[in-house]
């Protein structure tokens, strides 16, 4: 059976984006050479990407442009060559197509189809989006948090889960430094924490 994996850059906080639109980037990121070669070192490593729809469309704008352009540097292009050549899933209720080998999973059974894709793939599963991130959790879906904090409190904006008022108990499983101050915490989530 895989594992759903929430990846996301967080402030201290626990914030995503500071306003609305930032779709996972802003100023207040410090994403370095180090913090990307990261990046594609776990990406690699991953059996497939479930993104929900604006996070999705946030990557296909950028990433398989990126690994062809020879003005961006050489770990720039290694993640858009690792993300336009991956499983993809697209959770969406209102897209019909998408390239890159891109599956489309839609409609009010949407959830129950990540579960059967779930049950059936071997290895972690990268999620992308804090809707999607928000709704596996509830169902009792989600299996891990990989987070790359930033050193920067934003005081509002997104949360890391939307709409979530219940404790959800973790078990850190791994945790690293890099020199622009981002620190990642990998946790599992305890069986029973959720849903």
């Amino acid at each position: 059976m895989g594992r759903f994996q929430y990846w996301m850059n967080v402030s201290l906080d626990l914030r995503i984006e500071q306003v609305p639109g930032d779709n996972g980037g802003g100023e207040w990121l410090r994403i370095d050479e180090e913090l990307h070669r990261e990046f594609n070192a776990r990406a690699r490593k991953l059996a497939g990407l479930i993104h929900g729809r604006v996070i999705y469309e946030t990557m296909e704008e950028f990433w398989p442009k990126a690994r062809d352009d020879a003005s961006l540097p050489d770990f720039l292009r290694e993640y858009g060559e690792i993300w336009s050549s991956a499983p993809k899933v697209l959770v969406s209720r209102t897209r019909r197509e998408a390239d890159h080998g891109t599956l489309i999973i839609g409609g009010d059974d949407a959830i129950e189809q990540l579960a059967t894709l779930r049950a059936e793939t071997s290895g972690t599963l990268g999620v992308g989006g804090a809707t999607l991130a928000t709704q596996l959790l509830r169902a009792g879906l989600l299996d891990e948090l990989l987070l790359f904090t930033h050193p920067t409190i934003l005081g509002s904006g997104r949360p890391l889960f939307d709409d979530w008022d219940r404790p959800v108990e973790l078990d850190l499983i791994e945790q690293r430094s890099f020199t622009q101050g981002v620190t990642m915490h990998h946790y599992a989530i305890r069986e029973g924490a959720s849903g």
